[in-house]
């Protein structure tokens, strides 16, 4: 079934199936080229060669951070270097676009106390009633604990299947990670205590159903995204941390989402180590591979984020001196 809607449709679509044949995940780009796709619709582009005024003027009318523009102007690029190739363009109207000027981003923070907390009041909210919620709301628990406590993003315990948890060695198997990158880690032993105690419940539970996934559902599925986010905001408001995102001058003050668990991770990992009185820097290539980084160097940006303490003082402050920006 065709995705798209515009006079590129054939392209964009013939597009897609050539990336994916080269191996490529196309879900990130997916989105954006759905999202250029209806902006020609919606400026009733015809069959015509775009000119790079063309790109400037989108830029301009898509009503989205500068961030998530300058990633649609990428897969767009990468979209008509294509066209290029196949003789369609003779040359790319969106090469020489430059990008928009990008936002700050300071992340939500969770402290360790918050973390504990959070997963008190998952925890709390496992319904009884049957075995079918009891399951469900379990697994939607250890999920969160994974994201919290190993730093895992939020599809990655999600595709778990059960032989990637390794009962002698307590590590998990992580496939299909966002580099391409598979990775083996060693579980906190309270974690792993908790995925056998869980386990243990899953076996009970599920004694008749062939479910390959570590984190079941009732049926032969595994949890879902949009699950694991209500879990997560519903606990998030229990315990009082609801917050909206702000955005002051060039600073986007993150509200509490599933990422901050990773990012909370990292930055308390990394203040734990200079507590004891280490060397965070000596920590990162560890730390890199740990969580799943292609390279160190993306997670030296985790020294430069304050903890939860010093974020909320900053926050605070920032809403008592707005004029300050």
């Amino acid at each position: 079934m065709n995705k798209f809607k515009s006079f590129l449709s054939p392209q964009l679509q013939q597009y897609l199936i050539y990336r994916q044949n080269l191996g490529y995940s196309m879900k990130p780009s997916l989105s954006h080229l759905k999202t250029f796709d209806r902006y020609l619709k919606q400026r009733q582009a015809e069959q015509v060669l775009l000119q790079p005024s063309f790109f400037v003027q989108m830029q301009a009318d898509i009503k989205i951070e500068p961030r998530s523009v300058n990633r649609l102007l990428s897969s767009v690029r990468v979209f008509f270097n294509y066209l290029v190739r196949t003789g369609a363009y003779d040359h790319n109207p969106v090469k020489d676009i430059p990008y928009l000027p990008e936002n700050d981003i300071l992340p939500y923070i969770f402290s360790p106390e918050q973390v504990n907390h959070l997963l008190a009041a998952v925890s709390n909210r496992i319904r009884k009633v049957s075995k079918c919620k009891y399951l469900k709301d379990l697994s939607g628990y250890m999920a969160i604990v994974l994201l919290a406590r190993c730093g895992l993003r939020i599809g990655e315990p999600l595709r778990l299947k059960l032989n990637h948890y390794r009962f002698d060695e307590k590590t998990i198997y992580i496939e299909k990670t966002k580099f391409k990158k598979d990775r083996l880690i060693p579980l906190p032993q309270s974690v792993a205590i908790e995925i056998e105690n869980y386990l243990a419940v899953r076996w009970c539970l599920l004694a008749n159903v062939d479910n390959k996934y570590l984190l079941a559902n009732s049926t032969p599925r595994g949890l879902n995204d949009n699950r694991v986010r209500s879990v997560f905001h519903q606990a998030v408001s229990d315990i009082g941390l609801e917050q909206p995102r702000q955005i002051t001058g060039n600073l986007n003050i993150s509200c509490p989402t599933p990422h901050s668990l990773r990012h909370s991770f990292a930055v308390n990992t990394l203040s734990g180590i200079k507590k004891r009185g280490g060397c965070p820097n000596n920590a990162l290539p560890v730390l890199a591979t740990y969580m799943g980084h292609s390279s160190y160097m993306y997670t030296i940006k985790y020294l430069k984020v304050i903890d939860a303490q010093q974020r909320l003082g900053l926050v605070n402050f920032i809403g008592a001196h707005p004029d300050q920006q």
